[in-house]
Parts: structure tokens; sequence; C-alpha cells
């Protein structure tokens, strides 16, 4: 696929960390990009300074994520691509003990329920949408593709750690999703990939290093090579290579300096 000014994409999560990062990577090529996110503030900001457009979207609202769709194709057409970055999580051991009453807890279903709904059903809402809207545009290039869309998955779908059950099975949801999405839509011209990052020097972390230095250190230390965290322009560049690279589909790819995930 192109990646100029004839491509429109949408990044949800667009105003900071890996979905901003892959924002400036996409208008450096020329892409019209809308950037979907609740940081009105920052997400204005951001779309002056880049060129961008802003949409105020809840990924958690379909009536939300239909108009922030509607307005965006209103301002830069049909978006070719979409790279799903935004997410709402929870933690939480599955039983763990209470010291307050003195006895065991479990977490309650609610939170996983929440955790699942921010991340597997958001991100089967984001990417349906935007395939309805790329199956009807016109084909492109020899390969006859209409879009790609790209979900964040996360390491911790096949590393969990301990109270991760939440995080770690909405993420393992999304990378089952890929390939049977990818055969759905296989006929349709829409490639569908995960990208899977580890240990990311994104705003959270970043609180880590300077709250707890020695953390975010021994953090970087644990990365077999590189020896650090991964940066959000190295995740923009990899969705870039995948926009390019009109091969790669039903794919989940580990971004990760080779890190396995210890329990702790």
């Amino acid at each position: 696929m192109k990646t100029d000014t004839s491509v429109s994409a949408i990044v949800t999560g667009g105003a900071s960390g890996l979905g901003l990062a892959t924002v400036r990577a996409m208008r450096e090529a020329g892409m019209k990009v809308a950037i979907f996110d609740l940081n009105e503030e920052a997400g204005n900001a951001l779309a002056d300074e880049l060129g961008a457009t802003f949409c105020k979207v809840d990924i958690m609202s379909e009536d939300s994520v239909l108009a922030g769709f509607e307005q965006a194709r209103a301002a830069n057409g049909q978006e070719r691509v979409l790279v799903h970055c935004a997410m709402v999580a929870g933690g939480g051991k599955t039983v763990s003990w209470d010291k307050a009453n003195n006895c065991y807890k479990r977490a309650p279903t609610e939170g996983f329920e929440r955790g699942m709904m921010g991340i597997a059903v958001a991100s089967y809402r984001m990417a349906s949408i935007a395939a309805l809207g790329m199956v009807q545009a016109d084909a492109m290039g020899d390969d006859g593709e209409r879009g790609l869309i790209i979900l964040t998955s996360s390491c911790a779908a096949e590393d969990g750690q301990i109270g991760q059950v939440t995080y770690g099975g909405g993420k393992g949801a999304v990378n089952a999703m890929v390939l049977p999405m990818a055969r759905d839509l296989m006929d349709l011209g829409i490639r569908v990939n995960a990208i899977m990052p580890g240990i990311f020097a994104t705003p959270p972390m970043l609180m880590v290093k300077e709250r707890a230095p020695a953390i975010f250190e021994g953090l970087g230390a644990s990365v077999p090579f590189p020896k650090r965290l991964g940066e959000p322009q190295e995740f923009g560049s990899l969705a870039m290579e995948l926009i390019r690279n009109t091969y790669f589909n039903g794919q989940c790819i580990r971004l990760d300096g080779g890190i396995r995930m210890p329990p702790r």
C-alpha cells in the first residue's frame, strides 16, 4: 500500500504513546490521519501541530465510535488504514489475600468484564466498522487491496504475569481474532495484523522512571537486546512497514527485544 497523501488513516489512542508515534510516522510520510482519543486538549494541539484531524472518541461507546468514523471520513475520506492502540484494561489476581478482612477474595467479575470490553470487544468494534467502510472503497494496486487493520496486542498475550488475567486474557483474545478476521476479509482485499509490544517507554513507564528509577533501569536490563525499553517510534516504524508490505497478513508480531516475561 502507498503511504502518501492519497491514503487516509485512523489511529486510536493517537494523542499519546504508541498511537502518537504512529501518527507522527504517518504524517511524515504524507498520509492523512485522524486521531481518535478522549484527551481533547492534547488531541487538538497535536492535530494543529501535525496537520491531522482530531475526533473525540470513547472506544467503549458504539455511538461515539460511529460518530468518530463519520467525522474522520468527512474530513479525510474513507480510511484505508486503522491502527487501534487505545484500550481500557484492569488488573488484579484471580484470588488474593484481603488483609483488611483477614480472608481471601477474588477479583470481581465486573472488572474482568470491563477489561474484556475495553480490549477485545473494542478491538472488534473498531476493526469491523473500519472493514465495513473499506470494503465499499475501490481496490488499490495490482493486488486489489482495499485496506489494512492493525490491532495492538501485547507480549502479555503469551507471557501474562501475576495479576494480568484481565489484561493478558484480553490481549490473547485480540491475537485469537486476527487470523479468522483476516480470513473473513481475504476475498475483500483487507488485511489484518496485530503488533505485540513488550515493555515500551510510554507515559506510564516514564512515570515509573521518575518515581522509581531503579525499577525502570531493572526493566530495561531484563530485555535480552537491546537492553532498554522499546521506543514508541519503533512501534510506529513497524506499523509503517505493515502498511507498505502487502504480504503481511494474519500475523501477530512480537516487538519486544527478545524478552520473555517471568511470572512476576
